[in-house]
């Protein structure tokens, strides 16, 4: 059973930082992309960042260019998503996804499986 559970979010003040972590199990790690995913109350879902596990290729949304940082730990089947500089706008339910064909991308319709999501509240 393909598993994804997020973890680290929380109340931070503006300018601050948090490290999420999304914990994979249930498929082989390696041939997925994993993605991250927010989303704010009376928006829709966005695409913050992806990993491409089998070429390493990443990307970021252009509101967090600079400021998240997405990195895996292949042998503990683990992907993180480091948000510095963190602002108000950036509060919302975060989601890791992944990607059974391993392309990515920052669209939420490329991705077959989700987490749960995990709070991040920044206050102004």
């Amino acid at each position: 059973e393909v598993q994804l559970v997020e973890s680290g979010g929380g109340l931070v003040q503006a300018g601050g930082s948090l490290r999420l972590s999304c914990a994979a199990s249930g498929f082989t790690f390696d041939d997925y992309a994993i993605g991250w995913f927010r989303q704010a109350p009376g928006k829709g879902r966005e695409g913050v960042s992806y990993i491409s596990h089998s070429d390493g290729s990443t990307n970021y949304a252009d509101s967090v260019k600079g400021r998240f940082t997405i990195s895996s730990d292949n042998d503990k089947n683990m992907v993180y998503l480091q948000m510095n500089s963190l602002k108000p706008q950036d509060t919302a339910v975060y989601y890791c996804a992944a990607d059974s064909y391993g392309l990515g991308g920052l669209g939420w319709n490329n991705y077959d499986y989700w987490g749960q999501g995990t709070q991040v509240t920044v206050s102004s």
